[in-house]
């Protein structure tokens, strides 16, 4: 069944309250799926594109395990890290959330097309604040960021180069208040560079899922 968009305002009970909070929220976002998970508790996984396989099994596990808590998983359906979140909680049968940069009748990277389709399969949804018909453009993607974080209870970083922008979406998380986690990594490859920066920085080190479960309220 074809899917319809729809388009909440900030006065919508389905607005996710949490957003209202951060600085600069959307005023409108529009939502493809499941509306209804919108003000669930969640997390935010995300990571770099050119992930290892290291960073692809600990973003399945920390996704899985988390949705199979009744975590929603929140992240970006972009290539590498995004899309194991995904993909783990959806092979918890769990929810979540793709927040795109670009509008809701376009899948980018295309390749994540079947992806996408699983997210609102198993009772997640594909939400923008960006209107029917609007490109993907660099500049989209940093803006998209502060949503991600803006939703969830935390961010988890598990891989990230120096210059990354899972570390923007770090950020943001930290000016909204939120518990930024990060996972350790060997500091003898370029995808750990930012998620060991992070740690040293003051970043909730994490080596499992339940060290999440911790430091939220649910």
């Amino acid at each position: 069944m074809k899917q319809k968009i729809e388009a909440i305002c900030v006065h919508d009970k389905a607005y996710p309250q949490i957003l209202k909070n951060i600085y600069d929220f959307p005023k409108k976002l529009y939502i493809k799926g499941n509306k209804a998970i919108l003000n669930n508790t969640s997390i935010a996984i995300v990571g770099c594109r050119e992930n290892t396989k290291y960073g692809e099994k600990v973003a399945k596990s920390f996704a899985y395990h988390l949705a199979k808590n009744n975590i929603v998983i929140i992240s970006g359906l972009a290539r590498g890290i995004d899309s194991c979140a995904h993909i783990g909680a959806i092979y918890a049968k769990g929810k979540t959330i793709a927040v795109l940069g670009n509008g809701l009748d376009i899948t980018y990277p295309k390749e994540n097309k079947i992806l996408a389709d699983k997210i609102i399969e198993y009772g997640g949804c594909l939400i923008s604040e960006y209107p029917i018909g609007t490109e993907p453009s660099k500049m989209n993607f940093p803006a998209r960021n502060r949503i991600i974080s803006g939703m969830s209870q935390g961010v988890v970083v598990v891989e990230a180069k120096e210059r990354s922008g899972s570390l923007i979406t770090a950020d943001f998380a930290l000016e909204q208040g939120k518990n930024v986690f990060a996972v350790p990594g060997p500091i003898t490859i370029q995808t750990s560079v930012g998620t060991n920066e992070l740690i040293k920085q003051g970043a909730i080190p994490v080596t499992n899922y339940r060290d999440i479960l911790r430091e939220i309220s649910y």
